[in-house]
Order: structure tokens, then sequence, then C-alpha cells
């Protein structure tokens, strides 16, 4: 909602002063369409030679998520905080053993059903089982399982920035290809010496839109996006390091009331439950 509202507020400020001021839209509007393919073309060419598939589709996914709500907010992580509590619960009164059935086959087990949303979300799913996994083998001590998790937890930021990389690089070429539309165009002109003065100027003025177009889009449409979607990113990230404080508190002894805090503690203030809230929760779900 707020990218189309930002849009509607960017075109309705540029243009709408631009007619304000006495200028002629007709030879922006005439101009548009050849010089948005142009640019814009060239652009998603570029685009596409320059990322593999998985980025592209990445990327793709990345934009058509920065049109939707966010669905990391408190709620998302009481839920997960809350099945960290009861699993982690389950293993401290019946022994690490008893939740090896939950960990193996999460979609049949009784604690992880509870939690549809924390359960849908695969990524999510699969690095709190492969980490609790490795806690009931017990071959590996907590300090290196902070390093797993640390690896795993850096690949995956990567991995996410790069759509982001991606649009900010396009963002970063529609600038020059707006100057070769421009530069187009003057081609163009000058091929027409012999029009009327009044005929030339409204080409030149076409051509300049090439110039303003690049612009306009880099910052305007392309880099906000890319802004967002960066957001977005970091975001979803915070899941992983609350089941990482949470996970590893529990391997150092903390009770799983105290674990959880831990993972509460890590999260951004605007989506970080209170103590009370998480604790009514945690005995809502008992």
């Amino acid at each position: 909602m707020f990218v189309i509202i930002g849009w509607v507020v960017a075109l309705a400020c540029v243009f709408g002063v631009f007619v304000a001021h006495g200028g002629n839209i007709g030879v922006v509007l005439k101009a548009l369409p050849f010089e948005m393919t142009t640019i814009f073309g060239a652009a998603i060419g570029a685009f596409l030679v320059n990322n593999q598939m998985g980025v592209i589709k990445s990327t793709v996914a990345g934009v058509a998520q920065c049109f939707k709500g966010s669905k990391i907010n408190k709620q998302h992580y009481m839920e997960l905080l809350t099945l960290l509590y009861e699993i982690l619960q389950k293993a401290r009164k019946e022994g690490l053993m008893a939740i090896e059935s939950d960990v193996e086959e999460p979609e049949k087990s009784a604690v992880f059903k509870r939690f549809p949303t924390i359960l849908a979300d695969h990524h999510l799913m699969e690095f709190v089982t492969d980490y609790m996994r490795m806690m009931v083998s017990g071959n590996l001590n907590a300090h290196e399982i902070e390093s797993l998790m640390d690896s795993e937890i850096d690949t995956h930021h990567h991995e996410a920035h790069a759509p982001v990389a991606a649009l900010q690089r396009m963002a970063g070429g529609l600038p020059a290809f707006g100057i070769v539309a421009a530069v187009l165009g003057v081609v163009n002109t000058m091929g027409s010496v012999g029009q009327p003065p009044a005929v030339l100027g409204g080409m030149i003025g076409a051509a300049l839109v090439g110039t303003f177009l690049g612009i306009f889009l880099a910052y305007g449409f392309v880099e906000p996006l890319a802004g967002l979607l960066d957001q977005k990113v970091d975001e979803a990230g915070k899941s992983y390091q609350c089941i990482k404080v949470t996970l590893l508190a529990s391997m150092q002894g903390y009770s799983p009331a105290v674990a959880i805090e831990f993972g509460r503690k890590v999260l951004y203030s605007t989506d970080r439950p209170s103590f009370q809230e998480l604790e009514k929760q945690v005995k809502g779900k008992k």
C-alpha cells in the first residue's frame, strides 16, 4: 500500500509542479513510450545478463513481496518463541530423546502442529529441526553448534541480499541508459536540422526526456524498492537469530522460560513482545 502511495506522491509532485510552472506535458507524454522502452528495456536486458537465474527468480519474488504486508510481526515471534518453549520444555522433562520423533517428522508432531504458521515456513523449520537434531545426537558442544549457526545465518544473509544487490545495480545503471536514450534523441535531431525551430525544439525536448526518465526511474522507483526489500530481508533474518540465541541458552543449561527470554531480547523493539505478553502466551498454550 505505502509503495503505491509513495509512487503516486512522487509522480504528482514531479509532473504536477512541471505543469503548474507552464511545462508542456504533451512533449513528455509523446516521448514517454519510446524513451521508456529504450531505457527500461536496456535496463532489463542488462539485469538478465548480470544475474544468474536463481537471483532473477528471487528478485521477482522479492519485488512481489514489497507490495504485500509483512508476515514478520509480534504475533509471529510469540508463536515462534512459544514453539521453542514447548519443545525445550518437553526435552527438559522427558529427556532429549523424547523430542527425536518431533524433530525428525515435525509435520506429524503434536507440538509442531499447534503452530501451523511456523510449520509452513520451510526454511525456518529446517533451521530449527537441524540444530535440535544435533542437540539430540549430543556429538557437538554449544560452541561448535554456535559456529555452525553463524556460518549458516551468514550464508542465508548473503543469499537473501542477492536480489537487493541486483536491484541496486539496476538502479545505478538507469541514469546511464537515460543518457544513452538522450544521445540517440540528439542524433535524431541532428539528422533533421532542416526542420523549423519549433519542430527541432520539440525533438530536443523529447531527447532530454530520456535523461529525466533514467534518473527518475532510478531514484524514484527502483532504488526505493531495493531499500524496502533490504529491510524485509533483515526483518526475516531476525527469526534465525532468535532461534539461535534460544537454543544456545538451552544448551548452556538455562530453563526453557529463561531461554526464550534470551531469544526475545534480540528482536527489534517494534516487533518484540513484552515479558508479560510472552508469559501469557506460553501459559495459554500450556
